[in-house]
Formats: C-alpha cells, sequence, structure tokens
C-alpha cells in the first residue's frame, strides 16, 4: 500500500505558509504509522493551537481518508479545536468525582465572571474555557487545567488566583 502524496496547496487552502508547513511536516513526520490519523490531529493542534479547516483536506489526501472522516474525528473528540483558542486555555473537569466536589459551582463561577461559556473565548481573546471529562486528579477534586498545568482542590477564590494570572498577561 502506498500513501498519497501531500499536497503542495490545495485549492481552499487559506493556511499562511508557516501554518502550512507545519502541517505538512506534521503529516509527513506520522503518516507512516499504523492509525496515524489521530498523532496527526495532536501534532497539528500542538503546534498551531487548533485544527484549522484548510489542514483537513491536506490530512484526507495524504492518508486516502474522505474530508469527512476527518472532520467527523475532528468534532467526535472534545479535545480537538477548529478555531484558535485565546492566549491561555483552562479546562475545568466536569467528570463525576470533580462535579461531587463543586466543579459545578465553579462553572457557574466563570460563566458569571468571564461572560462566557465552554468552547468560547473572552472577548479580548484571553481565556478560552472548555469543558474535560477527567484529569485523573479525581483525589483532589474540584480539578482544572490551566495551560497544561493540572490545579486541584479548587475553590473560587483558588480559580480566582488562576483566571488573575491570565489577565495579567494582557
Amino acid at each position: 500500500m502506498s500513501l498519497a502524496p501531500v499536497p503542495a496547496a490545495a485549492p481552499e487552502a487559506d493556511l499562511p505558509p508557516a501554518a502550512r508547513a507545519h502541517v505538512i511536516a506534521v503529516v509527513e513526520r506520522l503518516r507512516a504509522l499504523p492509525g496515524a490519523l489521530l498523532p496527526i490531529l495532536h501534532g497539528i493542534q500542538d503546534g498551531l493551537g487548533h485544527v484549522p479547516a484548510a489542514a483537513v483536506p491536506i490530512v484526507a489526501q495524504a492518508l486516502n481518508l474522505s474530508r469527512a472522516e476527518v472532520h467527523g474525528v475532528i468534532s467526535f473528540y472534545h479535545h480537538f479545536r477548529s478555531e484558535a483558542p485565546g492566549r491561555h486555555v483552562l479546562q475545568l473537569c466536569r467528570a463525576e468525582a470533580c462535579q461531587a466536589m463543586g466543579a459545578r459551582e465553579l462553572e457557574r463561577h466563570l460563566h458569571d465572571r468571564l461572560g462566557i461559556g465552554f468552547h468560547e473565548t473572552t472577548a479580548d481573546g484571553t481565556l478560552t474555557l472548555e469543558p474535560v471529562y477527567c484529569l485523573g486528579n479525581c483525589a483532589c477534586a474540584p480539578s482544572a487545567m490551566l495551560d497544561g498545568d493540572v490545579h486541584g482542590r479548587l475553590g473560587v477564590e483558588a480559580i480566582d488566583r488562576l483566571l488573575a494570572t491570565c489577565e495579567a498577561d494582557r
């Protein structure tokens, strides 16, 4: 079995040159792996912060998949974003242990304080709020992850301190 060539340019592509180069480099590096789609999507998102719609045809053609198949995987997993996030990403755990220990109160507080819901970014682009369904930190519930760092035993005051670090970065 041979893999389809990675397209140098797709007609609908509107990726900036650096983003296009990143997508093509990730695809070239990982496409021979068994089950390459997920590692490729992770690699694209790790580098760009999201999986741009213009990357979908590049990935689909390289892996001999339909665009719908690639889009279906992106939309199925909560982890993948199709839009660029804010400068900081706060993921609030919504799994059972965190809900039992007060995550819903934190969720209401975050929605009220930030004026955004899950999968939204503050108007100034400072913070994106996302739900996550277990950070593996159940013993220290409720938990959240800010820019890749897990924080546990959160209350309103502690989450406000996390937000203050983001707001200081304006």
